[in-house]
Order: C-alpha cells, then sequence, then structure tokens
C-alpha cells in the first residue's frame, strides 16, 4: 500500500513525468493532489500496470482528486532548453494549471526546482512509494499515449503506436528509411552507430 503523504497538514500534490527517453514526441507531466486519507490499493507506479488498468485508473484519479493537471513541453522546446529542464518545466506547468494551490509537492526522481515559494521534495522512486506521485505518472503515461496515437495516424510508418515514440529498433529503422518527422527531437542521438545497435 502506498503512503498517502510526505508532509501532513498541507495539500501536497504529486508530480511525475512521461516521455523523457522517447526520441519523438512531447514530454508531458502530470500533477495531482488527493485529500489527506485518500487511498485506493489499485494505483501504483504506471509502469507496474497494464494499458488497460493504467485507463481504467485514469478515470478514477480525474473523478476522486482534489485537483489535477497535465501539461506538455513540444518537441521544439525540448531541443531548444534539453529534456531534463523541459520536464521540470511540464511540471511546473502543470502545478500551474491546479484549482489549488499546494502546501507542500513531491516529485518522482532526484531533480526539481524550485516552483514559486513552495517547499518540494525530490523522491527517487516516489512513484511506487506516495499515491499521489503514482497518479501522477499514470496521467502523464495515459495522455502521452492517446497524443502518439494521434500523432501514429500522421506519421503510421514510425509505429508509435506500438512503441509510442521509444527508441525501439522498429522506430530506428524507420528514422533511418524515411527520416526524422516534426516530432522528433532533433538534439536527440536519432540513430546511433549500427554496431551499437547490435548490442542493444
Amino acid at each position: 500500500m502506498l503512503e498517502s503523504f510526505f508532509k501532513s497538514g498541507v495539500a501536497e500534490a504529486g508530480c511525475d513525468e512521461a516521455g523523457r527517453g522517447c526520441l519523438a514526441g512531447s514530454v508531458f507531466a502530470a500533477a495531482v493532489i488527493f485529500a489527506p486519507d485518500y487511498q485506493n490499493d489499485l494505483i501504483n507506479d504506471s509502469k507496474q500496470l497494464s494499458e488497460h488498468r493504467r485507463n481504467e485508473l485514469r478515470e478514477v484519479i480525474e473523478r476522486d482528486a482534489l485537483s489535477w493537471a497535465v501539461a506538455v513541453v513540444t518537441p521544439e522546446e525540448i531541443d531548444h532548453i534539453n529534456i531534463l529542464n523541459a520536464s521540470i518545466l511540464a511540471m511546473h506547468r502543470a502545478l500551474d494549471q491546479l484549482t489549488i494551490v499546494p502546501g507542500s509537492i513531491i516529485v518522482d526522481g532526484n531533480r526539481f526546482k524550485k516552483y514559486r515559494d513552495i517547499e518540494h521534495h525530490t523522491i527517487v522512486k516516489g512513484d511506487s512509494k506516495y499515491l499521489s506521485i503514482a497518479a501522477a505518472s499514470i496521467l502523464a503515461k495515459t495522455h502521452r499515449d492517446e497524443y502518439m496515437l494521434g500523432l501514429d495516424k500522421e506519421f503510421p510508418l514510425y509505429g508509435w503506436r506500438d512503441n509510442k515514440g521509444y527508441p525501439t529498433r522498429q522506430h530506428r529503422d524507420a528514422i533511418r528509411q524515411y527520416g526524422p518527422t516534426v516530432y522528433h527531437r532533433k538534439s536527440f542521438n536519432l540513430l546511433p552507430p549500427i554496431q551499437l545497435e547490435l548490442f542493444e
């Protein structure tokens, strides 16, 4: 069972991102605030859940959360400010959209930049420890997957319906054959040397 909060007595927002390691598409981030006594034994790190369960829980989270938001940073912005800064910016944008100003922020991982004057805590593997971070991971992942399915209709040759923009062999083979699209992150190493790919 995940912990309901890191700090008691305040409205606490959990944040996480999705798509940081992808070669194409925007990076998404979510922020979620639950009531202090909220509990749901089904919510977990999105990577531990099936796609079907994630989509089911997305509806539950969006219904049950006191406030939630999802935000994006585009491939062009990623290329301009780098993926770490883009991931943090996406989380800041999600926090901007919350209808409740949090008294504390907890973030999955070990890197974050101060948001307003609100205290924050970075937590390695926080999405498997705290309910609000796990919920944010589910929202970020499901909203991003939905977005990549839309892009797949525009560019079906890259397999985004299946790989969601991650660097699979199928994805890189398509880049090699057809070249990058407007949605590819030009600052990323889209095509590493072929001899290195043999060991992937």
